[in-house]
């Protein structure tokens, strides 16, 4: 669950897998198997890509976690598969 919604963040605030990783300092394929969920991640790179995200860490009341599931899954459903940053464009007269 904490990896889709790290997914969901990012791409909501527009984030290259490539920018993220690039902030918390892994390769892009590790911030890969955090968004998937992979057990061999260290917690500790989940929180701060979580962080980075804007993703609060923890939940008031255990009930709302089976309905945030739900709404984080048809909510990526609607997005892209891939996020592409804007180009920045270089103002390069002097």
């Amino acid at each position: 669950m904490m990896g889709g919604l790290i997914r969901l963040a990012r791409k909501q605030r527009k984030m290259s897998e490539a920018d993220l990783s690039a902030r918390v300092g892994i390769a892009r394929s590790t911030l890969q198997l955090i968004e998937k969920g992979h057990p061999k991640v260290e917690i500790g790179l989940v929180f701060e890509a979580a962080t980075l995200v804007g993703l609060p860490l923890f939940v008031d009341e255990p009930s709302r976690l089976a309905p945030e599931i739900s709404r984080v899954n048809d909510k990526l459903a609607l997005l892209p598969r891939s996020v592409r940053a804007p180009r920045k464009t270089v103002k390069d007269d002097f």
